[in-house]
């Protein structure tokens, strides 16, 4: 099981994330963005608003969408720190 530690915006819909094992992996969530809860984060401005939520271990939105840290994890592609 994975968990964020740190969450930066790359852009477009990209973040860089920091995972628990010091990892870090750019993971691109256009292709994700589907659902009701997801259809805000379609817009670039409230996509940047991507916070990390240390009471859950992962990136959230103000609408409280978020995905799984280990889903997150296994899309990233790695990048250096």
């Amino acid at each position: 099981m994975h968990w964020v530690i740190d969450v930066s915006y790359i852009g477009e819909y990209k973040l860089k994330l920091k995972f628990e094992n010091n990892e870090c992996k750019m993971v691109d969530l256009q292709p994700h963005l589907e659902g009701k809860i997801f259809e805000p984060l379609k817009n670039i401005s409230y996509f940047q608003s991507a916070r990390l939520n240390k009471d859950i271990d992962t990136v959230v939105w103000p609408n409280h969408a978020d995905f799984s840290p280990d889903f997150l994890y296994e899309i990233g592609q790695p990048v250096n720190n």
